[in-house]
């Protein structure tokens, strides 16, 4: 290699670093938009209780609303602490575990937007958009099976409850800061407050809709950079290495979801890299189960503080939903591929016309939500 070509590979270098900063930068605004448009909604959303099945579509809902799983476990944990399911401790995590489960389904609803940014080029997109909803998938089919389960034989509830005894009696636990945070936190408060001072009658729609823009432009971008520097090491990189074995990216996409404290973003940095046909459904497929793995840690270390069973269980309950859900439906390989065949199938469907994944994440993770918990209400 050349002094130039090596100039022009460190520049692309560079150039992939910082639009991965403002892909970045663009998730944590679309999450500070959907907070400042949905918040106070979504906590009212808590302040009754609900049916198991209503309770699942809450759980939904708000983490649809305010992007984030941990937080919508949170607003549980802080529901069961408070006493709203009841002094009963058994019942009270009974009663949360539905929560729990709509909150691991909303929670892919970030990947499935950014998949949105390959939506002008065909290929990239049907690529990119079966690499989203696979985790989708993946969700709603562990609800099905583990969601009667739950209700008939209490076997997340049980099993919490049973496990949150070998945990308590620390009082001082680690808090881990995400340096993907620390890192875009300064330029998206810059912004938000940018907007907010300008006093516009919106600023957190407006919010979402320049995040939006970003989002789009830094994954064009950023697909561009991958395919044009050395894809095929990069491909070989991937393949020999991170996901080699299906084992190796469950355990790689919890590493990188405790670290980075956020499955949405874990599996979204993966969605460039299918767009531009560096990892297939087959390697992103068990990479995101890890993602479902990593993010029960944040709310499991923060529940041990209080030092009480309730709260810790319902850490607990969201960490045994995914074992029992990956237990159940990774070994038999004719249903382990049933999130993929839909994935591929809805891929090639978005496809024919534009407006299918608009409308597919605005009715699952809204409209349907919203209105069976309105007509309960």
């Amino acid at each position: 290699m050349n002094n130039n070509d090596q100039l022009i590979s460190t520049l692309k270098v560079i150039a992939i670093l910082t639009v991965l900063y403002l892909f970045l930068v663009s998730i944590g605004m679309i999450g500070v938009a959907f907070k400042g448009l949905g918040r106070n909604f979504a906590e009212t959303l808590f302040q009754s209780e609900a049916s198991p099945f209503i309770g699942l579509f809450i759980g939904i809902l708000a983490t649809g609303l305010i992007q984030s799983s941990s937080t919508t476990t949170s607003l549980v944990v802080g529901m069961v602490a408070a006493g709203t399911f009841g002094d009963d401790t058994n019942i009270a995590v009974a009663a949360a575990v539905p929560y729990i489960m709509g909150a691991n389904i909303g929670t892919s609803i970030t990947n499935t937007i950014v998949a949105l940014g390959h939506i002008v080029r065909v290929d990239e997109f049907k690529r990119a958009f079966s690499a989203s909803v696979v985790h989708d998938f993946f969700n709603i089919l562990a609800v099905t099976i583990l969601l009667p389960l739950e209700l008939i034989f209490g076997i997340i509830s049980r099993s919490a409850l049973w496990l949150s005894s070998f945990f308590l009696g620390g009082s001082e636990i680690l808090i881990f800061k995400s340096p993907i945070k620390v890192i875009t936190a300064p330029t998206v408060n810059w912004i938000k407050e940018l907007f907010y001072k300008q006093n516009f009658i919106d600023p957190n729609g407006l919010l979402l809709i320049i995040a939006l823009l970003l989002l789009f432009f830094s994954l064009r971008s950023l697909t561009k950079l991958i395919k044009s520097l050395v894809m095929e090491k990069l491909e070989a990189f991937f393949d020999t290495h991170i996901f080699k074995t299906s084992l190796r990216a469950v355990f790689f996409g919890i590493i990188i979801t405790i670290l980075v404290q956020s499955s949405s973003i874990t599996t979204s940095l993966v969605i460039p890299l299918a767009g531009a046909g560096v990892l297939h459904l087959r390697q992103i497929f068990p990479y995101t189960l890890g993602a479902n793995l990593g993010t029960t840690v944040t709310a499991f270390l923060a529940s041990m503080v209080s030092g009480t069973v309730a709260p810790l269980s319902v850490a607990l309950a969201h960490l045994m939903f995914n074992i029992y859900g990956i237990g159940l439906i990774w070994p038999i390989e004719k249903i382990r591929n049933i999130p993929i065949q839909l994935a591929e199938k809805f891929a090639e469907v978005a496809i024919l016309n534009k407006i299918y994944p608009i409308l597919y994440i605005i009715i699952v993770f809204f409209i349907i939500p919203l209105s069976l918990i309105t007509l309960v209400r």
